[in-house]
């Protein structure tokens, strides 16, 4: 029987809840604010937070600064593409882990998870000496095809701890009925995995949209992502806090909306399997 809770305690719970989330939601509603401000209310000190003079200039001065279409459109089309890439390599390679395993699928598990530890600093120069040499500079095939590589490894983790919640026997029944392994993935595995590949997929085109150093390394102006655009405000004459702050609400907000609406998916792909 499950433990009763007293209102008292509910209700300190669900006041700890909300200090933490509005904790971590400030930094963002700060920059929501600074947007608004002078560049000399968003340098005053003390800070002012809600009583000064609100402006949209900014917000014009960035869009005729910058494109800013131009750098949105390189953000979907290289997170979406990794993404895409990604799970049309992940999917197989879970589904041979989980359904198919040998004694040294553990290792590689582990060993893909490690490369996730590695500085990305450390692969830089190599990874740039090849994109120099292979004309992938500035191009947006060469940063889809890199944050495909960097994301993997989560993407696999992602969708082979899913794939074991799935009873082998219903892979087996497909086979006995004469599926053969390509139409076993398509027409059995992925309609049953569909959450979980929802849920991957989300969380690694949040990744791939917020992923700066590779952005900022590999790109100049052709196929520079919104978070070249937000770099381009930081520059040796000096920070401008408001414009800055213009900058990153204007990249962050179509992710902010797209993790809100699809919180529920992004909670149950990764909180999936932690508990039985």
């Amino acid at each position: 029987m499950a433990r009763a809770i007293s209102t008292k305690r509910k209700l300190t719970f669900t006041l700890i809840a909300w200090a933490i989330g509005l904790l971590m939601f400030f930094p963002i509603l700060w920059t929501f604010l600074t947007s608004f401000k002078s560049e000399g209310d968003a340098i005053a000190s003390p800070p002012v937070f809600l009583f000064f003079h609100w402006t949209t200039e900014n917000y014009v001065e960035v869009q005729g600064r910058s494109d800013y279409f131009a750098h949105f459109m390189n953000s979907v089309i290289i997170s979406f593409g990794s993404t895409l890439l990604g799970l049309a390599i992940a999917i197989p390679s879970a589904w041979a882990m989980a359904f198919s395993p040998t004694k040294r699928t553990k290792d590689v598990l582990m060993w893909m998870l490690s490369t996730k530890m590695m500085p990305p600093v450390g692969a830089l120069i190599p990874i740039y000496l090849l994109f120099r040499d292979g004309g992938l500079l500035d191009s947006r095939i060469g940063l889809v095809a890199v944050l495909t590589m960097i994301n993997l490894p989560i993407i696999i983790w992602m969708l082979y701890t899913y794939f074991k919640e799935i009873p082998g026997e219903i892979l087996e029944a497909a086979r006995m009925d004469g599926a053969s392994l390509i139409k076993e993935i398509i027409y059995v595995l992925t309609p049953m995995a569909v959450p979980g590949i929802a849920s991957t997929m989300l969380l690694n085109i949040i990744l791939s949209w917020n992923e700066a150093f590779w952005t900022l390394n590999l790109t100049t102006s052709v196929a520079a992502p919104l978070t070249t655009f937000i770099a381009s405000y930081s520059s040796p004459e000096g920070l401008f806090y408001a414009k800055l702050s213009a900058a990153s609400t204007m990249a962050i907000a179509p992710i902010v909306v797209l993790g809100w609406f699809s919180q529920k998916q992004l909670v149950r792909g990764l909180t999936f399997g932690a508990v039985k």
